[in-house]
């Protein structure tokens, strides 16, 4: 199973990342759909090689097809977005608030999926990208769908393991390589 292989490439300090990618994922209650569209969305957003190479079977095993393409289409137009939104908001103008985007954005209307699920897997890779606008825009979305907090601490929680799982793996293989 992938978590395995994940869980013993990690080195013996990171044993908290061991632990919480089990909890995270392996006990997760997130229906089926939601688990691994945010893992997969995650796993992208983490930018870890390895992490993508482990999980993503696993997702492409338990997502439909639809499902698979929508989670990718989740991480890549957050990707874009998460930039220009945190930078709109981080610029002390105000202005640039009062600018039209003039970016495309249509998967968001017409993701394939449920869109609660797709903005779940947006708000995962928000966090992982730090976008605030964007995680506020997204957890009102979900809020006023019907979607408890705890559900949306848990793809938050998936998306602070992942992309810790992530970084910690890749320092080691630099280390590693640099030896």
């Amino acid at each position: 199973m992938a978590l395995d292989t994940l869980k013993s490439a990690l080195p013996d300090y990171a044993k908290d990342l061991k632990l919480n990618l089990g909890s995270v994922i392996g006990n997760s209650e997130l229906p089926q759909q939601q688990l691994w569209g945010t893992v997969l969305a995650c796993a992208i957003a983490s930018r870890s090689p390895q992490v993508l190479t482990e999980l993503e079977p696993e997702a492409k095993a338990n997502l439909s097809p639809e499902a698979y393409t929508a989670a990718k289409s989740a991480a890549a137009i957050m990707a874009m977005n998460n930039v220009y939104y945190r930078t709109r908001h981080l610029l002390s103008d105000p202005e640039y608030g009062n600018l039209r985007a003039g970016l495309r954005m249509n998967v968001i209307g017409n993701p394939g999926v449920d869109k609660t699920d797709f903005e779940l897997w947006s708000l995962a890779v928000s966090a992982i990208n730090g976008c605030g606008m964007c995680l506020d825009s997204h957890e009102q979305v979900l809020r006023k769908a019907g979607v408890d907090r705890e559900t949306v601490q848990e793809a938050f929680k998936i998306a602070a393991v992942l992309q810790a799982v992530g970084a910690t793996l890749d320092a080691e293989g630099v280390l590693a390589a640099n030896g």
